[in-house]
């Protein structure tokens, strides 16, 4: 039975991922960093049914010791590193601990698994938003990088050293460079879920208006069930390498709020408002990625589309919002 240790476990991406490796037969550890209580950590992987099938491990991103203690115990045959203050907003507030963790965090990683587990297989969380201002208007990976916060900045240093360890030490270390991808387990202070938690109180008569910020700027968004599957892909490879993982579709958040209220027969021009209070200080208009690398290398296609994701958004936040205030 294979091993996967996955960082970032209690995420959307760590709770799909596990239940992707569950499915084949892995057995999953994963790393959590007690910061609350147990109920709320495993909130994720309870909603998938998943919780009471994977091994969670107390430790830090920022512990070099802690890391390395869980390799020695868990000797992973491959580890997806999808730790990470991943809040790009957030960023702009805590930019050091960003830093510490979404950029130091990875490189402790794999410091950890180089000394003690070298031949494990290693997956890292790179992200679209490296892309930033973007240099040219299709991003694959090959377009230069531009960051445009602490965030992205984090996650380029993070992916410039999973590199430097693949070609200095030989490890089988790959990057997904992840576009947009969200779910009914994405948080609540990203833009997606936003949208569809304000449709689903809209429509049960518990709000009126949502407040957004830049409705004109375009995002490539995936679900991240399909996403998971590509990084699942990258660790079978002979050759550990990078790839875009992407939709190739960009569409705006106007254009998302539209498919959000018109799902529940509702038209967005009615609750939607802006605040300036929710733009960016340096903000990133449209990011569009090329994964034809990822389909012709790995097979890898998205499987579920935009309007598909987004129905499904809004009928759990539904159920949610019923549920919680008995309708």
């Amino acid at each position: 039975m294979p091993t996967a240790l996955i960082t970032g476990i209690t995420g959307q991406d760590g709770a799909y991922l596990s239940q992707l490796l569950l499915g084949k037969g892995y057995r999953v550890v994963g790393l959590l960093r007690r910061s609350a209580s147990a109920d709320v950590i495993g909130e994720r992987l309870c909603w998938l049914g998943i919780l009471d099938d994977v091994e969670l491990l107390d430790g830090n991103m920022t512990d070099l010791s802690s890391l390395i203690r869980i390799v020695e115990t868990v000797k992973p045959d491959e580890i997806y590193n999808l730790a990470a203050q991943s809040f790009v907003a957030a960023s702009w507030q805590q930019p050091l601990l960003t830093g510490n963790v979404t950029g130091m965090g990875a490189v402790n990683m794999l410091e950890a698994a180089r000394i003690v587990k070298s031949d494990a297989r290693f997956y890292q969380a790179s992200s679209s938003e490296m892309y930033g201002l973007i240099q040219e208007p299709v991003q694959n990976e090959k377009t230069p990088f531009y960051p445009r916060s602490p965030y992205a900045a984090a996650k380029l240093y993070a992916h410039w050293m999973t590199v430097n360890y693949r070609e200095s030490f030989g490890m089988h270390a790959s990057s997904g460079i992840l576009f947009n991808h969200e779910s009914p387990l994405r948080g609540i202070e990203f833009v997606t879920r936003k949208v569809t938690d304000g449709v689903a109180r809209i429509k049960l008569g518990l709000a009126k208006e949502l407040a957004l910020g830049n409705l004109d700027a375009t995002r490539d968004w995936g679900h991240a069930r399909d996403y998971v599957r590509a990084m699942y892909l990258m660790l079978q490879q002979e050759v550990p390498d990078d790839y875009v993982i992407a939709t190739g579709r960009t569409t705006s958040i106007r254009d998302l709020c539209r498919i959000a209220f018109s799902s529940v027969g509702l038209n967005y021009e009615d609750h939607v408002v802006t605040n300036p209070a929710f733009l960016r200080p340096a903000e990133v208009e449209v990011l569009l990625g090329d994964a034809s690398k990822a389909k012709k290398a790995l097979g890898w296609e998205p499987e579920t589309t935009l309007e598909e994701m987004i129905t499904e958004m809004v009928e759990a936040d539904l159920a949610r919002h019923r549920k919680r205030n008995g309708l």
